[in-house]
């Protein structure tokens, strides 16, 4: 049976795949969890119709991104979090954490995939933080502070 995935389901397929799976799985499993829906000729057209608006959407933003790339340079995030006396953090600051901080100071959008980390922050200090959006660079200051 042909089907269209409707989420990622691991070892099998990510959304929006079409892949031939063995009837009972699709009838018995996929189908009924809403995991994936029959590739009817509607669907797939829809399916392709939602997938280039999804494109399209990604290159407007990240054209947006890249607009603001400069205003980005120039700010300094502050996080705050719990630490030993030695400046160590109980938990690290990651990637969505950043993200977070940026839109709670700045409101300013940026997709955590953008963010360039090359290891999770572990330590109270300051920090240079990379972005790259198509091949355009920039980074701003992450300050972190003990709670």
């Amino acid at each position: 049976m042909k089907i269209i995935f409707l989420q990622d389901v691991p070892r099998v397929g990510k959304k929006y795949d079409i892949k031939e799976v063995n009837d009972g799985y699709a009838i018995n499993f996929l189908l009924p969890k809403k995991w994936a829906t029959p590739a009817t000729v509607q669907a797939v057209a829809e399916i392709e119709r939602h997938k280039k608006e999804i494109v399209i959407e990604r290159e407007v933003q990240e054209d947006l991104l890249i607009k603001n790339l400069e205003e980005i340079k120039d700010k300094t995030v502050t996080i705050k979090a719990k630490a030993d006396e030695k400046g160590h953090l109980f938990s690290a600051i990651h990637e969505k954490m950043i993200v977070e901080a940026m839109e709670k100071e700045y409101h300013a959008q940026i997709d955590e995939k953008f963010i360039i980390l090359e290891k999770h922050i572990k330590e109270i200090g300051e920090f240079e933080i990379p972005i790259v959006i198509k091949n355009k660079k920039s980074s701003f200051k992450l300050i972190v502070e003990k709670e």
